[in-house]
């Protein structure tokens, strides 16, 4: 899934990049209002993370132009203007949401999943429907989320992408290169311990006993198995 972030300043670009890529998205970013209509275009981005005040064209004239252009793509404002009649207008323009910075790591990336939520309830592919059992566990890629009896786990994209992919290929040990291929993109080059790291947190949320897993196992010397 591709998000479009149109931003000014360079640090907050940068790191609601990196929050993004790190949940498992593809980013395109944009320095202006002007850069971002030609990326929307060029792009064709799932949904767009806008700032309202940008050099060239703001954030709602940018919102006017890609509404028109697509109306079901999902915008998400993204500005330091707090008040009550800010956040009405930008909503009123549009836009599905809307943070107001300085913002925390956490709520972003609530908000991003919600709106995740909302594209694929939009789509009908049926990668993004299909529910699929790992053991006692549910994952439903469309919500991202996995239950387990009355307990619900939230996910990240990039946590459905490893899960699904241990899941198709049941009983096979996966190197960690086809890991990172399949679900980081080939143009990605983590350190060593970035897989092992993402696994370890993610065994923490879906497996009953972590130090025990029964769904994601260690393939000493290679990389991880689903046994089904």
């Amino acid at each position: 899934m591709k998000v479009l972030v149109a931003e000014d300043d360079r640090l907050i670009r940068e790191g609601l990049a990196e929050i993004l890529k790190r949940e498992g998205y593809s980013v395109v970013q944009a320095e202006d209002g002007e850069n971002a209509l030609e990326l929307f275009r060029l792009e064709s981005p799932d949904f767009v993370c806008l700032d309202i005040m940008m050099p060239k064209i703001s954030g709602y004239d940018a919102c006017r132009k890609m509404r028109a252009a697509r109306p079901q793509v999902p915008i998400i404002f993204i500005s330091a203007k707090s008040e009550e009649i800010d956040k009405v207008v930008g909503l009123e323009m549009g836009a599905d949401d809307y943070i107001v910075k300085p913002f925390g790591v956490k709520e972003v990336i609530a908000r991003i999943r919600a709106v995740t939520r909302r594209c694929y309830a939009a789509t009908e592919e049926p990668t993004s429907e299909s529910v699929f059992r790992m053991g006692d566990l549910e994952v439903s890629p469309r919500e991202l989320r996995a239950r387990r009896g009355d307990t619900t786990i939230e996910l990240s994209l990039r946590d459905i992408k490893i899960l699904q992919l241990l899941c198709e290929n049941r009983g096979q040990a996966l190197h960690r290169h086809t890991i990172f291929d399949r679900c980081w993109g080939e143009m990605y080059f983590p350190n060593s311990r970035t897989l092992d790291q993402h696994i370890s947190q993610l065994r923490k949320r879906i497996e009953v006993s972590p130090k025990d897993p029964k769904i994601i196992r260690t393939v000493h010397g290679a990389g991880y198995r689903f046994d089904g």
